[in-house]
C-alpha cells in the first residue's frame, strides 16, 4: 500500500514534482507497470529457470558490461496512476489557451471529421501498425497511402509522389538536394522566393551550407538569374499571401538547365492552377489543413510530388501497385524505399520514417470530402477573406495584398501592437510581420463572427464597423484570371464513394481488417521496439488545450506545453545523463542530423573547423553514414569483428590516422548486432583523446533506461527514438520523435526557433517539432516511475535472452555478449536453411504470416538473418507462441531435409495462404489445406487471413504504378 504525502490535490498545476511522492512501487493492483510490463512475476521466475540466471539483477550482471551500470535511481520518482496522469495532463493542457490562430505561416485550424478521428487517429489498428515492409500483411494502409499519393498528384499537376516527408520546410531542403543532382546546370547556387515561409528558409539555409550551397534570396521577377542557379524555390501563394504568376521565371530557369520547386498549400491547389500546369518540375508542401490538428507544429504530413523523369531520385517512400503469386493486384512500397540503408554514405537522403498515420488521415480527408466538397471548403474560406479584405478597405486600412487565396497582409503602422492586443482580447491571434504589418489568414474553422471581430480590433468605434458590415457588398474572387484551375481533380472512384459516414465507416473497417498490427499480435521487429502504447498515455492528444495551438502562438499562451518540454528535458537528462535537450528533430534520422551539426558547429567555434571525418562501425544503422553525408562529413567505416562487436584494431587505426581531422564517431549502443559490447569506454576516451566527439545512436535506448546512461561512459550527444523506448506508436511508419541530449559543451548548438530571423541552426520547422505526441513520453516516463523504467529494460532483456534458449537449437544465434548475453534484440542466422535446404529468409517471413504474426526484422543487419525484438510489453504466453510458430517452421524443413517435399513444393514457398488459395479446386499442393492455413498452435476462431498472397516485388519495379488505377483496366 502507499500514502500521500500531501493533502487532496493530487495534481497541482505547477509542475510534476510538486505531486506527492509515494515510497517505493506502489502495489500491483494500483500501478501501471504491470499493465505495461507484460510477464508476470511468476512468469519472470519461470524464464529466468529456461535462461539459467537466478535472478534479473544477475541476468543484467551477465548482460552488460560492470563499468557502465549505474548504481543509484534516475531521480524520477515514483511512478503515478493512471487517474493523477491524466489529471496533471488536464492541468498542463489547460494552462495553454486555445486561440482562433490566425497567424497562417503554413498552419491552420481545422476540422478533423469524427469518423476518421475514432477510426484511424484514436484507433490501434492504425496507430499500432508497422511500416509496411511486409506487403502481404500491409494492404489496408498501403491502400490509404495510396490514396495520399493520387490525392497530391491529382492535386499537383505532376506525375508522381510520394508517401509523405516530415513536414513542409524540411521537404524544401529535399526539394533543394534533389534539384541539384537532376539539374542540367552545374552552378552552386539555389533561389528562394522571399515570399517562403521564415521557418522554411531557415530549415533551407541549414541543409545548403554543409552541402555547399548558396543561397540567393529575393523577388523571382527582379532577383532571380536564372543562369547562376540550379534551381529556385516559389511559395504558392506567398506567405503575406500574394498570389503570383511563375510561368515565365519557370520558363527562364528551363531554358538555363535548372529546375523549378513550388511550395504549394493543397487547399488553395483545387482553386488554383497546378504547380504542373505551371511547369514546376517539384512540388512539396503540407497536407496539415486537411483535417489535421496544428498541435503546437506536429506531426503533420508534407509532401512532394515530381514529373515521371525524376521518379527514382524522389526521397522518402513511395507506394506502387504490383501483382501478387495469383496474378491479382496488390500494393507494396517500391522503388528506393529506404536506400540509405543499401547505399548508406552516398544516400541522397537520410528519410527513414514518414508521416505516415497523418497522411492515411489527410488521404482520407480528401476521400470524406470528394473534389466537391473540398472545392466548396476552399471556396467559404476564400470568400470569407475576400470579405475580410473589402471591410478593412472600407474602415481604411491599407490591405497590401491584390491578389489572394485566404492570407492577407496590411499595413498599419504605429497601430500595429494595439490592433494586435485588441484581437487577442477577443481571442484571436494574428501574425506580427514586423515593419507595423500584420498578417491574417482565414482557414476551415473561420466564421463571419470571426471576420466581424477582427474588423472590430482594427476598429474601436463598434458603430462603424456595424455601419460597414451592412453596407458592404458581396466580395469578387480575387484569384487571378490566369491562375484561376480549370483541369478536374480526384476523378478516381474512391474519391467518389465515402461522402456519407457509414460509407466511410465500412471503407476504414475493410482496410484495417487487412492489416496485422500490434492490437491483433506481437510485431518482433528488431531495432523498432514495437511496445504497448497504452490508452491512457494516448487519450491527451487529441484535447483542444494541446492539439489547438499554434506553433508560433504568443509565449505566455504555451505555459503548459513549456511545463512538460521541462519536465521531459529534465526527465531525458536524468535518463541518459546528459545536460540539455532539444526537441526540434521529429525523427530519429532528423537527430541524428542536428546532432552531427551541433558537431561540425562545435568544432568551427573552437578554430577547428578541419575536423569533418565521422566514424561509423560497418554494423550502423544506414541512417547514420546518410545523415553524416548531409552533415558534410566524411565517412570512414571501421572493420566489426567475427563475433559483431567493433574491430578494436581498426579502431584504433582510423582514430590515429584522423587524429587531425576527426570530428565524431557514430555508436548504436548496444550495437545493432544486439549486444552490449565490452570496449565502449575505450573507444569513447580514443576518441576524446583525439580531440573527437562521441554519437551514441540512442536507436537501442530501451536496453539502458535505468541500467546505464551514454553520458557516463563517454557520449557526447544522442538522439532519443520517442516512438521506440518512449511508447510514441509507429503509426504505420510515422508520426517519430527524435530529440537531441547533449553534455553542456554542446548546449549552444543546438538548434533554434526556426521562426526567428537569427537562428543559425533549425532542422525542422515548428521549434519544438512534433509537440503534440510528446504528452504520451510524457506520460509513459511518470506512470513508470525509476523501478518500473529500470524493471523495463530488464524485462526487454530477459524476454529476448528468453527467446534465444528457446529457438537456439533450431536455429542458430549469430552475436552473444562476452558472457553469452544478447540485450533487448537476437539476430538468428537463417543462411544455413537456403544453403542446405533452399529454404530462404523470406520463406519463412511469410510463413509467419500464416501462423498469425508479423515477420521479425529480415536482411538487417546481416542479409540471410531473422533479427528478433520481443519487448517488454510482450506476455510469456505470446513469446512463447511465437516460439512455437517458429519451431514448427524448423519442423517443416525437416520435411524438406528428409526428402517427404521439395522446397519449391513446401508450404513455406507458397505462403502467405489466402482464403482464395485454399479453396480453390482442385487442390495442387502435396501439402494439405489444413496444414498450409491452420498450422500448428493456430486457433480458427482467432485466424488472420491475408488478402493477398506472395507479392512480385520485381514486377511492381517494372511496371510502376504509384496512383489509383482502375484495377480491372490496368489488369487488361
Amino acid at each position: 500500500m502507499f500514502t500521500l504525502a500531501s493533502g487532496p490535490d493530487r495534481s497541482p498545476a505547477s509542475s510534476a514534482d510538486s505531486l506527492p511522492a509515494f515510497s517505493g512501487l506502489k502495489t500491483e493492483a494500483g500501478s501501471f507497470v504491470p499493465r505495461h510490463i507484460g510477464p508476470s512475476r511468476q512468469d519472470v521466475a519461470t524464464m529466468l529457470e529456461v535462461v539459467g540466471a537466478p535472478t534479473l539483477d544477475a541476468l543484467m550482471e551477465q548482460t552488460l558490461p560492470a563499468d557502465i551500470r549505474i548504481a543509484q535511481p534516475m531521480g524520477i520518482g515514483a511512478g503515478w496512476s493512471e487517474g493523477e496522469v491524466l489529471a496533471h495532463l488536464r492541468k498542463l493542457a489547460g494552462q495553454n489557451q486555445v486561440m482562433t490562430s490566425l497567424i497562417g505561416q503554413g498552419y491552420y485550424g481545422t476540422v478533423l471529421p469524427a469518423v476518421i478521428q475514432r477510426n484511424i487517429l484514436e484507433n490501434p489498428a492504425w496507430y499500432t501498425a508497422y511500416t509496411p515492409y511486409q506487403p502481404e500483411i500491409s494492404q489496408g494502409r498501403l491502400e490509404a497511402l495510396l490514396n495520399f499519393q493520387t490525392m497530391i498528384t491529382e492535386l499537383t499537376g505532376l506525375d508522381i509522389a510520394n508517401a509523405s516527408l516530415l513536414d513542409e520546410a524540411t521537404a524544401a531542403a529535399e526539394a533543394m538536394a534533389m534539384a541539384h543532382r537532376v539539374a542540367k546546370s552545374k552552378a552552386t547556387a539555389f533561389f528562394v522566393d522571399a515570399e517562403t515561409h521564415p521557418q522554411t528558409l531557415a530549415v533551407l539555409k541549414t541543409r545548403a551550407e554543409p552541402l555547399g550551397i548558396a543561397l540567393v534570396v529575393g523577388a523571382p521577377d527582379t532577383d532571380l538569374h536564372a543562369a547562376e542557379v540550379f534551381g529556385a524555390l516559389f511559395q504558392y501563394p506567398g506567405t503575406t499571401g500574394a498570389l503570383k504568376n511563375p510561368r515565365a521565371a519557370i520558363e527562364a530557369l528551363h531554358a538555363a538547365g535548372g529546375i523549378a520547386v513550388m511550395a504549394a498549400d493543397p487547399l488553395a491547389l483545387t482553386l488554383l492552377t497546378s504547380p504542373g500546369e505551371l511547369g514546376a518540375d517539384i512540388a512539396i508542401g503540407s497536407t496539415q489543413r486537411f483535417g489535421i490538428p496544428m498541435g503546437f507544429g506536429g506531426p503533420h504530413a508534407a509532401y512532394m510530388a515530381v514529373r515521371d523523369a525524376w521518379k527514382r531520385n524522389l526521397p522518402g517512400r513511395l507506394v506502387g501497385v504490383s501483382v501478387d503469386s495469383q496474378g491479382r493486384p496488390a500494393y507494396r512500397l517500391a522503388l528506393q524505399t529506404r536506400e540509405q540503408h543499401i547505399r548508406r554514405e552516398k544516400a541522397t537522403s537520410n528519410i527513414c520514417t514518414a508521416q505516415v498515420l497523418l497522411a492515411v488521415i489527410a488521404g482520407m480527408y480528401a476521400v470524406y470530402h470528394g473534389p466537391e466538397g473540398l472545392k466548396a471548403i476552399a471556396r467559404r474560406v476564400h470568400g470569407l477573406t475576400t470579405t475580410l479584405a473589402e471591410g478593412l478597405r472600407a474602415l481604411g486600412v491599407a490591405v497590401e495584398t491584390e491578389h489572394f487565396f485566404d492570407t492577407l497582409t496590411v499595413q498599419v503602422g504605429g497601430g500595429a501592437a494595439d490592433i494586435l492586443a485588441r484581437a487577442r482580447s477577443a481571442g484571436i491571434n494574428l501574425r506580427d510581420v514586423g515593419q507595423g504589418r500584420l498578417g491574417l489568414s482565414l482557414d476551415e474553422t473561420t466564421t463571419p463572427d470571426t471576420v466581424l471581430a477582427v474588423w472590430s480590433a482594427f476598429c474601436t468605434e463598434q458603430g462603424r464597423v456595424e455601419t460597414m458590415a451592412k453596407a458592404l457588398a458581396p466580395a469578387t474572387q480575387a484569384i487571378p484570371a490566369e491562375l484561376v484551375r480549370q483541369s478536374a481533380f480526384l476523378t478516381q472512384s474512391v474519391f467518389s464513394s465515402c461522402q456519407s459516414e457509414t460509407d466511410m465507416l465500412r471503407y476504414l473497417r475493410r482496410l484495417s481488417d487487412k492489416d496485422l498490427a500490434l492490437d491483433r499480435t506481437m510485431i518482433p521487429l528488431g531495432s523498432c521496439t514495437m511496445k504497448l502504447n497504452a490508452t491512457v498515455e494516448m487519450l491527451p492528444i487529441t484535447w483542444p488545450g494541446f492539439c489547438d495551438i499554434h506553433p508560433f502562438a504568443p509565449a505566455e499562451q504555451t505555459a503548459g506545453y513549456q511545463a512538460l518540454f521541462t519536465d521531459l528535458e529534465k526527465w531525458l537528462c536524468a535518463i541518459s545523463g546528459y545536460d540539455a535537450v532539444s526537441f526540434q528533430p521529429n525523427s530519429g534520422a532528423q537527430g541524428e542530423y542536428a546532432g552531427l551539426l551541433a558537431i561540425s558547429a562545435y568544432h568551427r567555434a573552437r578554430g577547428q573547423a578541419n575536423r569533418t571525418v565521422c566514424l561509423i562501425p560497418a554494423s550502423a544503422h544506414g541512417t547514420n553514414p546518410a545523415s553524416a553525408q548531409m552533415a558534410g562529413m566524411k565517412v570512414v567505416v571501421v572493420k566489426c569483428d567475427t563475433d559483431g562487436n567493433i574491430d578494436l584494431t581498426d579502431m584504433r587505426e582510423k582514430v590515429a590516422a584522423h587524429a587531425a581531422t576527426l570530428s565524431a564517431v557514430m555508436i548504436t549502443y548496444p550495437s545493432t548486432h544486439g549486444v552490449f559490447e565490452e570496449s565502449m569506454r575505450e573507444i569513447c576516451d580514443l576518441v576524446h583523446e583525439a580531440g573527437g566527439q562521441v554519437y551514441v545512436d540512442g536507436a537501442n535506448m530501451n536496453a539502458q533506461v535505468g541500467l546505464a546512461r551514454p553520458a557516463d561512459y563517454g557520449g557526447d550527444v544522442s538522439h532519443f527514438n520517442l516512438h521506440k523506448t518512449f511508447c510514441i506508436p509507429h503509426g504505420g511508419g510515422g508520426p517519430g520523435m527524435g530529440p537531441i541530449g547533449v553534455r553542456a559543451h554542446l548546449k549552444d548548438f543546438l538548434p533554434g526557433n526556426p521562426a526567428d530571423a537569427g537562428t543559425t541552426l533549425a532542422v525542422s520547422a515548428a521549434p519544438y517539432g512534433s509537440a503534440s505526441i510528446l504528452p504520451i513520453s510524457w506520460a509513459y516516463i511518470r506512470l513508470m516511475g525509476d523501478e518500473g523504467l529500470k524493471r523495463a529494460t530488464e524485462v526487454a532483456i530477459l524476454n529476448a535472452n528468453y527467446i534465444v534458449s528457446r529457438l537456439v537449437d533450431a536455429y542458430p544465434v549469430l552475436y552473444r555478449g562476452g558472457k553469452g548475453r544478447v540485450a533487448h534484440e537476437c539476430i538468428i542466422d537463417l543462411r544455413p536453411l537456403k544453403d542446405a535446404f533452399g529454404v530462404t529468409v523470406d520463406d519463412i517471413a511469410k510463413r509467419l504470416v500464416d501462423y498469425g504474426f508479423h515477420a521479425p526484422t529480415v536482411s538487417f543487419p546481416v542479409a540471410g538473418t531473422f533479427m528478433i525484438e520481443p519487448t517488454e510489453s510482450e506476455g510469456k504466453a505470446e513469446l512463447d507462441r511465437f516460439c512455437d510458430a517458429m519451431l514448427a517452421i524448423r519442423d517443416e524443413v525437416r520435411a524438406i531435409e528428409a526428402g517427404v517435399l521439395t522446397a519449391e513444393h513446401s508450404p513455406l514457398r507458397h505462403a502467405p495462404h489466402t482464403g482464395a488459395m485454399v479453396t480453390v479446386e482442385p487442390w495442387p499442393h502435396t501439402y494439405t489445406r489444413q496444414e498450409a492455413c491452420f498450422p500448428p498452435g493456430v486457433n480458427p476462431s482467432r485466424k488472420y487471413w491475408p488478402t493477398v498472397s506472395r507479392i512480385d516485388n520485381a514486377h511492381g519495379d517494372r511496371n510502376l504504378v504509384c496512383s489509383c488505377p482502375d484495377i480491372s483496366e490496368w489488369m487488361e
